[in-house]
C-alpha cells in the first residue's frame, strides 16, 4: 500500500499527515472490502477522512484526487479567483475589514 508522510505545521506541536492520492484510492477501496472504520483504524487514519475520500471519489471518480488545476468540475475563473494571491493569506481588503468588525463587536460588548 502507499504512504503517507508526516510533516510539521507552524501552528504548533501538532504534526499533520499529507496523504497522497495513490494512498487515498487504496484506502477507499479498502473501506470497500472492510468497512470505513476498521479500515480507518488499520490505517491509521481518521474516519472521517476516509469518508470523506470515500464521498469525493463517488462524486469524481478518477479525478477526486486530482489538483484543482487539472480538475475537469472547476471552470476557469474558480481557478483564478481561489488561486493564492501574490502576498498570500486572506486578501488585504478582507482582513481589515474583519479587524474594523471584530473591533466595533467587542466595543459593543465591553461597553
Amino acid at each position: 500500500m502507499a504512504k503517507h508522510h508526516t510533516t510539521t505545521k507552524p501552528s504548533g506541536d501538532r504534526s499533520r499527515r499529507h496523504c497522497d492520492a495513490a494512498f487515498k484510492q487504496e484506502a477507499v477501496n479498502l473501506g470497500k472490502r472492510i468497512g470505513i472504520r476498521q479500515a480507518a483504524q488499520d490505517l491509521g487514519v481518521g474516519e472521517s477522512n476516509l469518508r470523506n475520500w470515500s464521498h469525493a471519489v463517488s462524486h469524481r471518480g478518477g479525478e477526486a484526487f486530482a489538483p484543482v488545476s487539472q480538475r475537469s468540475d472547476v471552470d476557469a475563473e474558480s481557478r483564478r479567483r481561489d488561486a493564492p494571491s501574490a502576498g498570500g493569506g486572506s486578501r488585504p481588503e478582507n482582513r481589515t475589514g474583519n479587524f474594523k468588525k471584530a473591533a466595533a463587536y467587542f466595543a459593543k460588548e465591553n461597553a
